[in-house]
């Protein structure tokens, strides 16, 4: 009864926050009039529309007669007074490197304050602070006329750094311990080579995982915090390589060896790495994506040596061209060499993300989590998210938020345990891309 009480929850609250924007939207003239050639220009300025336009919509007889006026379902509007929300110009971001012959480079500056510490990620509360100072060089590959090789290096300083650093290996490891003292640090989280012929790719390195919905890098990202399952139930890189192949438009399948997860190239287990994406609408795409194998080995202390199972599917449909929700769920089973367990845990994230126009977008998030760690007792876990987008230039995303997360009882997952089962955070961040 407790899982049916918190999975109606876990539905109910983004469904009302659904039908909520659907009450609220008053579209506007030109998603409303019949007229192609009405289409207000950015700003919602006064249109010129020509006699033609009026003619084929049958109200030439009371419209036209000048450039102030427009028909809009049999009726006439001045354009100069349209109610619009269709009035942001952001225009063509700009690019500090740019892109010559399929190389490119750039990267981006992301600054960050949240009010309690959360998990992983936003765990330096109370700072004003350089979470990502990111750098990437890519050759991307185009092999729709035959053979091309590329890669990509990506580089990290801030405090996300050793939270993206290969502490799998801890304490040796690529980049585990580039720490620069306090909470900052730096990390070489993709360095791979990649090569394709026709609908066939393979990368050989060091690379993102291809689980779960949210990403390390703060671009990818709606919210600024991240879901427990993010942090707790999902890899963030792997070594080996990854071959991915196009079936048709709508199926892509994606298969390879890895050494562990979180590792850099030190051996760290040996694991199968895979998953499938499908296209089942126009509307609608599913991803599933697993991991098989030794996860984990422990460098330090007794050995470990983390081996199990682990998966997330997400489904994206897109109510239409500016609302959206997400349905993630994660899965992951795992003991040590003796059979004993090391983690269990399942759960289900929802988004709801609804884009208002260009410069600003809206979304919440709902998460339940449920973790039993090394034959602990099951703890349910929740957080719900509600925060915005905002877009003041093409290259600038402002991201304010506010969280609630509250545990059967009190543990360390919150800032303070002392403090009780909840807590409420407000976090905002800015991201300036270059």
């Amino acid at each position: 009864m407790m899982k049916l009480n918190n999975l109606t929850l876990y539905v109910l609250i983004p469904l009302s926050a659904f039908i909520a924007s659907v009450g609220a939207d008053q579209r506007t003239f030109a998603q409303l009039s019949p007229c192609g050639c009405q289409e207000p220009v950015c700003g919602c300025e006064g249109v010129c529309v020509e006699p033609a336009c009026c003619d084929s919509a049958g109200c030439d007889s009371i419209c036209c007669d000048s450039c102030d006026l427009g028909c809009s379902l049999g009726s006439c509007c001045c354009l100069e007074n349209l109610p619009c929300l269709d009035n942001c110009c952001l225009g063509d971001p700009y690019s500090l490197f740019g892109e010559c012959q399929g190389y490119s480079a750039g990267g981006w500056i992301q600054l960050g304050y949240q009010s309690k510490n959360l998990p992983a990620f936003n765990n330096y509360k109370d700072h004003l602070q350089l979470q990502q100072g990111w750098l990437w060089a890519e050759k991307a590959i185009d092999a729709r006329c035959g053979f091309d090789i590329g890669g990509r290096i990506d580089y990290v300083y801030g405090t996300d750094g050793p939270n993206t650093q290969s502490f799998g290996t801890d304490p040796i490891g690529w980049d585990n311990s580039w720490d620069n003292g306090g909470a900052y640090g730096h990390a070489l989280p993709q360095l791979y080579v990649e090569a394709g012929y026709g609908d066939l790719s393979v990368k050989a390195g060091h690379f993102f995982t291809n689980i779960g919905y949210e990403v390390v890098p703060a671009t990818g990202n709606f919210f600024y915090s991240h879901a427990y399952t993010m942090n707790f139930s999902e890899p963030f890189t792997h070594t080996g390589f990854l071959a991915s192949y196009n079936v048709s438009e709508d199926v892509t399948f994606q298969g390879g060896y890895v050494l562990g997860w979180d590792s850099g190239f030190d051996d760290n287990g040996d694991a199968w790495l895979g998953g499938v994406t499908v296209d089942l609408t126009d509307r609608l795409t599913v991803a599933y994506a697993s991991i098989a194998g030794r996860f984990n080995e422990a460098w330090a202390g007794p050995p470990v040596s983390e081996r199990g199972y682990m998966q997330s599917v997400v489904a994206n449909y897109a109510f239409n061209d500016c609302c959206s929700y997400i349905f993630q769920t994660d899965f992951i089973d795992s003991e040590d060499a003796l059979g004993n367990e090391i983690r269990n845990t399942y759960g289900i994230n929802q988004y709801l993300i609804r884009s208002i126009n260009d410069c600003f977008a809206v979304g919440t998030r709902f998460e339940w989590w449920a973790a039993s760690i090394a034959g602990s007792d099951r703890q349910n876990i929740f957080d719900w998210t509600v925060g915005a987008n905002y877009r003041p230039h093409a290259n600038l995303v402002i991201r304010p938020e506010i969280r609630f997360d509250w545990v059967d009882e009190a543990v360390f997952l919150l800032d303070d345990p002392a403090a009780g089962n909840n807590q409420t955070t407000f976090g905002i961040d800015a991201i300036l891309t270059f």
